[in-house]
Order: structure tokens, then C-alpha cells, then sequence
């Protein structure tokens, strides 16, 4: 059974967004091992990362249990692959039952090969759509109580 206390995050993918995940969680105190197939991918972790650096393909079980996938408390597939994402996040939770296991989806019609599997999916699009969204009900509120002030109907 995996210590509670203990924290080993694999996130797969030196992608922007995988490279700022992999430095905010080793700057916070965790163990973390990034993947990445191609060895140029590193160069954009941050000097503040401290975890290590596996070149390797992250679908390959072998690199993954050479990243330590079995003392894994949580990875992160944050590929710039949908594809890849999935594969890598189904073998975590299905095959090493990681506990936290979240992944970066692109396309929304491939959510349905995540369905029943309890991982945690981040949707670039949707996010952006729900940003957008509340800004545009915070330009309308906004609107609202500027025409309530002056008065205009």
C-alpha cells in the first residue's frame, strides 16, 4: 500500500503546460519525474525544477516502471498527444492503479475513453470557453450597474 504521506508524481509530457506542473510541484516539496520522448523537450523546465528526467516513450510500461509508476501517488499526462494522454493515463489507473491519475484532453468527442475510469480530465477549450464566459457576465453585470448609477433605462 502507498504511504499517504509520501508524494511521487510522474507527469508525462515536456509540453509548456507539463513543464510548469512538473517545477510548481517539486518547488511545493514533492518528488517528481518528468517524461518525455525527446530529449530537446527539457530544456523548457524551469532552473527551479528539481525532480528528474526520464527520455523515454511513457506508452512503453518499461519506462514507466523505471519512473517509479509503482510508488506513483499521482501522474499527470500532459502530452500535447490526446492519444498518447489517454493511453498513458488508462495504464496508470488500470494497470498500476495510481490513485490520482488527471490528463490533458483536447478533444472533447474522445472523453468517452475515459468514461468509468475515475481520472480527472483538464480541457484546454472548455476552460478557455468558461473564462470567456464569465468575463462576458462580468462586462454585462458591469454594464448594469453603471446604467443603474447614471440612470439611463
Amino acid at each position: 500500500m502507498k504511504d499517504s504521506y509520501f508524494e511521487y508524481i510522474i507527469v508525462v509530457g515536456c509540453s509548456r503546460f507539463g513543464t510548469n506542473i512538473a517545477t510548481t510541484l517539486s518547488l511545493s516539496g514533492k518528488d517528481v519525474v518528468i517524461i518525455d520522448i525527446e530529449n530537446n523537450s527539457f530544456r523548457k523546465l524551469s532552473k527551479s525544477y528539481s525532480g528528474f528526467e526520464i527520455i523515454g516513450d511513457a506508452t512503453d510500461i518499461n519506462v514507466l516502471i523505471n519512473a517509479g509508476i509503482k510508488k506513483a501517488t499521482m501522474l499527470v499526462a500532459a502530452t500535447n498527444d490526446d492519444d498518447v494522454n489517454i493511453a498513458v493515463s488508462l495504464i496508470a489507473k488500470k494497470v498500476f492503479n495510481v490513485n490520482k491519475v488527471i490528463s490533458r484532453l483536447y478533444d472533447s468527442e474522445k472523453e468517452v475513453a475515459y468514461k468509468d475510469t475515475n481520472i480527472s480530465l483538464i480541457e484546454p477549450i472548455t476552460l478557455t470557453i468558461n473564462e470567456f464566459e464569465k468575463l462576458i457576465q462580468m462586462d454585462e453585470s458591469e454594464t448594469n450597474v453603471l446604467t443603474k448609477r447614471v440612470g439611463v433605462c
